[in-house]
């Protein structure tokens, strides 16, 4: 690491890094309230087809998102190492289910790369950088665009 970097630790941001089928994204390690195992959710009716359901989360009721669907990812298979990440977005809380929790990772700001404009990509606007790490490609997850509906846009 650079010496510079290292005297300006404010040009630092850990990131909790996870995947999803093959990929692995990130989120911004000071959104994450806790990480869960995965807890079967009670259906809702009329949600959208990425969440799963609710939880009862010590007596608070947590949407839980399907990270998979809502990027329009394949589906994987239930598996016992599924956790649910509870983030904290402004003032919603809310549950993300990906396959398994990856790294703490401290990345300089300078070393967050722009993703490619490509009109065509459906993720790309869940995706705000790119952080290359050992010849890894990983995915900072946009957490307003992924837990916000295009209904909500709307309006």
């Amino acid at each position: 690491m650079n010496d510079a970097l290292q005297d300006n630790p404010a040009d630092l941001t850990e990131y909790l890094s996870f995947r999803i089928g093959a990929q692995e994204y990130t989120v911004d390690i000071m959104s994450v309230r806790e990480i869960r195992g995965w807890t079967e959710a009670t259906p809702l009716p009329h949600a959208p087809s990425y969440v799963r359901g609710v939880i009862n989360l010590r007596g608070t009721v947590l949407p839980i998102i399907d990270l998979a669907a809502r990027l329009g990812l394949p589906p994987d298979t239930d598996n016992d190492r599924s956790v649910v990440i509870v983030v904290q977005h402004y003032s919603e809380t809310v549950g993300l289910l990906v396959d398994a929790v990856s790294d703490i990772l401290t990345i300089a700001r300078a070393d967050l790369q722009t993703p490619p404009d490509m009109a065509a990509d459906n993720q790309h606007r869940f995706v705000s950088a790119l952080i290359i790490e050992n010849e890894r490609m990983i995915r900072v997850l946009d957490l307003n665009n992924t837990l916000t509906t295009t209904e909500n846009q709307a309006a």
